[in-house]
């Protein structure tokens, strides 16, 4: 899709693509190749950073009122005593998500695409300056609402999780599999409304992406019930624990330690 609607050209890439226009002599899969590289080479970069200071981050994509922001908020009220948390916000226009997590007391960068459906690597890489990275344990990278663009583009995270609405219908990871192939954990959101929606099977939704050959679990929640939320803090919580010895081994071999070669 990025490659017709051009929205692929956005403020991180844009000179890298007004290079090639000048320049010629590519056709634009060759332009939107080498816009995907440098994408990668600039995620590769932000992953650097997060592991550098045990930064857990997160992709969350959804489509648009699956309930990203409310799960945002839910979190952070069950986990900011335990883990520093923050936020990078992804919308076309307005401050809206970004107002609403900064009310939580939880630092928020918001990015405005403009016209790009998605975020990029060179957003959250500028981003990621405007926060203190050594005060962070957990990051979430709130993605524009779309079900196609966003899976394309690797940001540096750790873990992409999407979100699909009870409201939408189970049949969404047939219909967008690229989305959904490359996600770690699929949460079913307003998982409260199942009882009024007897046309969502969850078990559709596995199915779906076990025919996709995706092994991500498949976890149902309630964003505005507590009790409800209690498999995807687990799951996080887990994470968080996985990445954080993983970012202590990693500095430990680093600096050549004897523990690094130990048993």
């Amino acid at each position: 899709m990025c490659d017709t609607c051009g929205c692929n050209i956005t403020p991180g890439n844009h000179e890298r693509a007004h290079l090639h226009r000048h320049h010629g002599g590519h056709t634009a899969v060759e332009v939107l190749a080498d816009l995907l590289q440098a994408n990668d080479h600039e995620a590769g970069h932000n992953r650097g950073h997060f592991d550098a200071h045990g930064v857990f981050a997160v992709n969350l994509m959804s489509s648009p009122g699956a309930g990203k922001t409310t799960l945002l908020e839910a979190t952070i009220d069950a986990l900011a005593a335990d883990y520093r948390i923050a936020v990078i916000e992804g919308d076309l226009e307005t401050e809206n998500d970004a107002a609403r997590i900064r009310a939580k007391g939880v630092p928020a960068i918001q990015i405005s695409t403009g016209t790009a459906c998605h975020l990029d690597a060179h957003m959250v890489h500028d981003a990621i300056h405007q926060l203190h990275l050594p005060a962070l344990d957990l990051l979430f990278i709130e993605n524009v609402g779309n079900l196609v663009c966003p899976a394309n583009f690797d940001l540096g995270q750790h873990a992409n999780v999407t979100l699909l609405s009870v409201t939408e219908g189970d049949d969404k990871p047939e219909k967008y599999p690229v989305m959904f192939r490359k996600s770690d954990l699929v949460l079913i959101t307003k998982s409260d409304l199942l009882d009024h929606f007897d046309d969502f099977a969850p078990v559709n939704v596995e199915k779906a992406l076990r025919g996709l050959a995706s092994t991500a679990p498949v976890l149902r929640v309630a964003a505005r019930r507590r009790p409800d939320l209690t498999p995807w803090l687990d799951w996080l919580r887990g994470r968080v624990h996985r990445n954080t010895r993983a970012s202590v081994t990693g500095t430990i071999a680093a600096a050549g330690h004897p523990a690094a070669h130990a048993g």
